[in-house]
């Protein structure tokens, strides 16, 4: 019986990068044996154990054989005579496909050393053909070390393509397409898991609301980078740049998919995108499994960003119906990041990447001028039910009013 470190934690210790869960395999050793030395039996799919002490998980080393379609579709076998070299070949990747024995010396049959030398993401066999979560495991990891230089091989995007033209990839899960984009939208380069699955041919099978907004134009005036899929994932980059909130990234992502939609006689113009993009949110959503949180920043974004660019040219009833609608006095929190999510998609065009935004500050300032109004006091007055609504209404419209008024008076004193 040996025990090695494997995956990840040797793949990121090579590349000195920063990793916080071991995975081990155990060569030579049984259920029984593991569970008389204290090992704890968790696996469903296959033999994976807690230890004792550290409750870090250790599977027995096994080989697997494909029996159906999809992510499920596999048996496994876990006996003693299964090597190091069985275990690690059924991996994704190369740079995955390493270990570590108890001295440190690193067993690398498949050249993932090689690998991370020379950046590329390469599959170790065509057994990568068998698992289509491995096209969302390969586009994530693109994701993750794109800022260190790596890309995904040519031979292993030919296997993706490969296995979007023969369904595979159609027999994807909604649980484990959602946890693979959710994990990705975390990464450095977020953009970079959307072009990955765009390179062979996925994202027009999982996300086909995002796959249509590439080749549809936009007025050059407003978006020289022209492309809506570029702005996409442009606005995707700074918004990546501005928060690690993962939800203010999804909702960036999906704030123009009804641009995908727009007729071609239309072009380059975009009348009324906002609503057409509300359905194709909530199908997408809805489809992927994506959070109730998720879910409802993401239509605020895809139906009010607009608003938010013509903050200053709004009157003041505009202004208030915005924050009603977007519910910003029940929910500040999120009315923020939907103003966040607002800033990315202004800042996603080509030489707009460093420009400022006032709007967001000035829509801060103006639920601040409401929030001082003393709800308390109102009520105190004697208003109650619909009277109430309406007092409260009227005070935020003077408010705003004011608020405005002064905002303007300030901006055009001499500086």
């Amino acid at each position: 019986m040996k025990t090695y470190l494997v995956g990840g934690a040797v793949r990121d210790k090579l590349l000195g990068y920063p990793f916080h869960e071991k995975d081990w395999v155990v060569v030579g050793a049984t259920p029984e044996i593991m569970e008389q030395q204290g090992f704890t039996p968790v696996g469903k799919d296959f033999p994976v154990f807690l230890h004792p002490r550290t409750k870090e998980e250790y599977a027995l080393a096994r080989t697997e054989r494909k029996t159906g379609r999809g992510y499920a579709g596999f048996s496994f076998y876990c006996g003693e005579d299964v090597t190091l070299e069985d275990d690690l070949i059924r991996r994704d990747l190369t740079i995955n496909a390493m270990a570590e024995d108890e001295n440190g010396l690193v067993v690398d049959p498949y050249g993932g050393q090689q690998d991370i030398a020379n950046k590329k993401l390469r599959h170790v066999s065509n057994a990568f053909l068998e698992d289509p979560v491995r096209i969302l495991r390969i586009a994530r990891f693109a994701a993750r070390y794109h800022h260190l230089g790596f890309t995904v091989a040519n031979e292993t995007n030919a296997l993706m393509r490969e296995m979007v033209n023969n369904g595979e990839v159609d027999h994807l899960v909604a649980e484990r397409v959602w946890k693979e984009m959710e994990r990705a939208l975390g990464e450095a380069a977020p953009d970079i898991f959307i072009q990955s699955l765009r390179d062979c041919g996925a994202l027009a099978r999982l996300f086909p609301e995002m796959d249509a907004l590439f080749g549809v134009p936009q007025t050059a005036i407003h978006h020289p980078e022209i492309d809506t899929g570029i702005h996409t994932l442009m606005s995707l980059q700074q918004a990546a740049k501005m928060t690690n909130n993962i939800c203010i990234r999804f909702a960036t992502l999906l704030h123009d998919l009804g641009k995908g939609t727009t007729p071609k006689e239309e072009w380059p113009r975009h009348i009324a995108h906002e609503e057409r993009s509300i359905s194709l949110v909530k199908n997408l959503c809805e489809r992927i499994g994506a959070p109730k949180d998720y879910r409802e920043l993401a239509l605020i974004v895809a139906q009010w960003h607009t608003h938010c660019h013509r903050a200053l040219e709004l009157k003041p009833a505009t202004l208030l119906k915005t924050l009603q609608l977007t519910d910003a006095f029940r929910r500040p929190e999120r009315f923020d990041h939907f103003l966040i999510c607002s800033e990315a998609d202004a800042r996603g065009r080509t030489g707009f990447e460093e420009r400022d935004y006032p709007q967001a500050d000035y829509f801060r300032g103006a639920l601040a001028s409401c929030q001082a109004i003393n709800a308390k006091e109102i009520s105190e007055r004697g208003f109650i039910g619909k009277e109430f609504g309406d007092e409260i209404n009227r005070l935020r419209l003077t408010a705003l009013t004011d608020y405005k008024n002064n905002f303007n008076a300030n901006r055009s004193e001499p500086s």
